[in-house]
């Protein structure tokens, strides 16, 4: 595929950087909004609701708020899926704005990587098409080659149109508040009842001490219903009170999220709260907290390209563990490439290790017209269809207390409703403790 992404010189730019010129007139923003229903219909997905009209007062908070998140750019790409990608300097990062990290110094000394216990498989199986190394030639703003600048870090540029999508400027980058179904067994955290979302996980029991986890997860674009509904597959590392309101949570794997991101391609994304998702936290750096190091990945950047039905298979590898030394939580992706951490500040319980870990898929069922969204999870197929028609996550490895990586092979599975989406686990030599997962959604046995 030709490439068309290309830098934006720094005196082109200033123009639509918001935190360069804050003080746009409303009057042009009012005329740009105007267009947010042409910019956003790429897709079949009906924005008419969110191009309502917004008052002065309203659009004066959101250009506030972006000028906060939107730090100034070395220089800025565009890629041709229409993300702006500021380099911004590390220093400058949102992360270093909150309140917790005001004397925090970026860790500049990288981690004590997670040591392997077991013989190193060949982790490719000779089915998927991904090969270690080339994961950074995945996102769709490197397609000609451009790279950030040195001592910078690349951070997706939000908009006005991004933040009218969300529900309010408070609910703008943040999960829903997670309620737990008292039904359900209390040592699955992440089950919802009360604000729609629905599982297909395979989870840890919740009496050892865990400190990290890794996992490789098969890339598709499911379909999306309702703008907003979102289709994820991630890990989940969490500790703290399951049934109260100071659960700990570290999150990271792709997403496709209309209203977040105003298109619906699948992208690496990152999650962070420490009080079950009522204030703190947010999506990539859509708020102060993660610290960026990585100067070649930008979370919240488009996956491409991405697996097909009974055709090439795709997937990323991602490893979350806790820094011996400094206690933060790193993230890795692909072949040992470090993003960035979550500092231990940040957190309660999570300061000192996890108690469970959750792997698998969750989308929001909105039950548009009183019937079960028809959002996917995943490909889209019931976890029976196996490999390259239904999604997977393979080699599950947990990090215990000496900083070791080793299989996963105690693990349960949950599924709210297996007629809409479901969960098969299983293991082999090649894969280790993996399973396939997902579904349609909406569909006869689905109403």
């Amino acid at each position: 595929m030709a490439s068309n992404a290309y830098i934006i010189a720094n005196k082109r730019a200033v123009s639509s950087h918001p935190h360069r010129q804050p003080h746009l007139p409303l009057l042009l923003l009012l005329f740009s909004l105007f267009f947010i229903g042409k910019f956003d219909l790429v897709s079949a997905l009906n924005y008419t609701k969110y191009t309502r009209k917004v008052s002065n007062l309203r659009l004066q908070r959101i250009q506030k708020h972006l000028e906060k998140i939107n730090k100034p750019a070395v220089i800025t790409i565009e890629s041709p899926d229409g993300d702006i990608i500021d380099c911004v300097h590390k220093r400058k990062q949102p992360a270093l704005d909150h309140p917790l990290l005001k004397k925090h110094k970026i860790q500049r000394v990288a981690p004590e990587m997670p040591k392997v216990k077991t013989l190193k498989r060949d982790e490719g199986s000779g089915d998927s098409k991904r090969k270690e190394g080339e994961d950074l030639i995945w996102q769709m703003w490197h397609r000609n080659g451009t790279r950030c600048p040195k001592g910078t870090v690349p951070i997706r540029r939000s908009t006005t149109r991004d933040v009218l999508r969300a529900k309010s400027l408070f609910h703008f980058g943040k999960k829903q508040s997670t309620t737990i179904n008292p039904t359900r067994r209390a040592d699955a955290p992440d089950v919802v009842s009360s604000n729609g979302h629905e599982h297909a996980i395979a989870y840890t029991g919740t009496s050892q001490e865990v400190y990290g986890a890794k996992a490789t997860i098969n890339v598709w674009d499911p379909s999306i219903q309702e703008v907003n509904e979102f289709s994820l597959s991630q890990i989940w590392i969490l500790s703290g009170s399951f049934d109260g309101s100071d659960l700990n949570s570290i999150e990271a794997g792709w997403q496709v999220s209309p209203e977040l991101y105003g298109d619906s391609r699948p992208r690496l994304f990152t999650y962070w709260t420490s009080d079950s998702y009522q204030a703190t936290g947010c999506y990539n750096l859509l708020c102060a907290g993660f610290v960026q190091t990585n100067g070649r990945i930008a979370i919240g950047a488009a996956i491409s390209p991405v697996s097909q039905y009974d055709a090439n298979q795709y997937d990323i590898t991602i490893l979350i563990w806790k820094d011996p030394k400094l206690g933060n939580w790193w993230m890795g992706f692909g072949d040992n490439n470090l993003v960035g951490y979550w500092p231990a500040e940040l957190f309660t319980h999570l300061a000192d290790h996890a108690t469970m870990v959750e792997w698998g898929g969750e989308v929001v069922n909105s039950r548009a017209n009183g019937k079960h969204t028809s959002t996917e999870m995943g490909s889209g197929h019931f976890a029976e269809d196996g490999f390259g028609k239904s999604s997977y996550f393979r080699n599950l490895e947990l990090v215990d207390a000496d900083n070791s990586l080793s299989s996963v092979h105690d693990i349960s599975t949950l599924a709210e409703n297996t007629n809409c989406y479901n969960i098969k686990n299983s293991y082999n030599n090649e894969w280790g403790t993996y399973f396939y997962y997902g579904g349609p959604g909406n569909n006869p046995q689905c109403p």
